[in-house]
């Protein structure tokens, strides 16, 4: 991949950790450049950032802990719904911890299925389409 389309890649992880984008604009930048969708996979601490034609980027994030045995899906969406709101005290970081200890071991985010599928290990999922 080009090193300008990793930087944004970079840039758009680095805003997630410090709030300075929200999840829409987030998506929109990835979008304007061609990204299709994004893997978060919290057992290896990576994201993995591809485009239509293939190509795809790995990039380190921080590690969140060990990933629960069961998948709660009540508390994962109760994560969603405070990201979604950006309830008080809502953090990205806050948002891994709650979603790793409620099993989910990563999530892909489809900007095409508008939609995003969060994953235990066991393959339970909670499929979270976009709002409207």
């Amino acid at each position: 991949m080009e090193p300008r389309l990793i930087d944004v890649a970079q840039s758009c992880l680095d805003a997630a950790q410090t709030g300075a984008l929200t999840f829409p604009e987030i998506v929109a930048t990835l979008m304007r450049e061609g990204f299709e969708s994004y893997a978060i996979d919290f057992r290896r601490a990576c994201a993995t950032y591809y485009r239509a034609d293939g190509d795809s980027v790995v990039l380190p994030i921080a590690p969140h802990g060990p990933v629960a045995e069961r998948f709660e899906t009540a508390a994962i969406k109760a994560a969603i719904l405070e990201a979604q709101t950006q309830a008080p005290g809502y953090t990205y970081a806050g948002f891994c911890d709650k979603v790793t200890a409620a099993g989910c071991a990563g999530y892909v985010v489809s900007f095409p299925g508008r939609r995003a599928v969060y994953s235990g290990r066991t393959a339970e999922a909670h499929i979270e389409h976009f709002p409207r």
